[in-house]
């Protein structure tokens, strides 16, 4: 009687899933913590300062989200 399997053919596979898997996850980690610090920084700053970057209050979250992805992508 004759076996055949290929297993090597899925050998190493969840190997590579759970490394990009956790990769993935490690990258959203860094992001939120860049765009939250980037928030919180700028949500200190008074209107005055704000203005003198040029920046209005209701711009801090895009400016942040942009933070984050510059950040992420270097």
């Amino acid at each position: 009687m004759a076996v055949a399997t290929h297993r090597t053919a899925l050998k190493g596979a969840p190997e590579i899933g759970l490394a990009s898997l956790i990769e993935a996850a490690k990258t959203r980690f860094i992001r939120h913590r860049v765009y939250r610090r980037t928030v919180n920084e700028l949500s200190d700053l008074s209107n005055r300062e704000l203005a003198d970057l040029g920046l209005h209050r209701s711009m801090i979250r895009r400016v942040a989200l942009q933070a984050a992805e510059e950040y992420v992508a270097q």
